[in-house]
């Protein structure tokens, strides 16, 4: 991976801190809109800068999260009313949009 860029790590956090309760975003999505060449550099940022954030609005574009933070995850998601099923968020409806930069 390619050094990660404090403006990166800015800009990544900025987007995280926008989505809104209720909704999430993928790690993809996160990157394209962060003009990141992976999504894997979002989740590194996220595993080592995102404590103070919504981290738990980010999941993976086949809409599970984390494997290490399943079960925190999903209690988090569930109390803002994003419902699983086998572990699984349905990204449709729920899904965050961000407004073109």
């Amino acid at each position: 991976m390619a050094p990660v860029t404090d403006d990166q790590v800015e800009r990544v956090r900025s987007l995280v801190a926008a989505i809104p309760p209720g909704r999430v975003a993928t790690y993809g999505d996160i990157a394209a809109v962060a003009g990141l060449s992976s999504p894997r550099i979002v989740g590194w940022i996220m595993r080592t800068d995102s404590s103070d954030l919504p981290w738990h609005r980010v999941i993976t574009a086949s809409g599970r999260p984390a494997r290490h933070l399943v079960t925190r995850q999903l209690e988090l998601l569930r109390a803002e009313g994003i419902l699983s099923v086998d572990g699984k968020v349905a990204l449709r409806g729920v899904r965050h949009e961000f407004p073109p930069s």
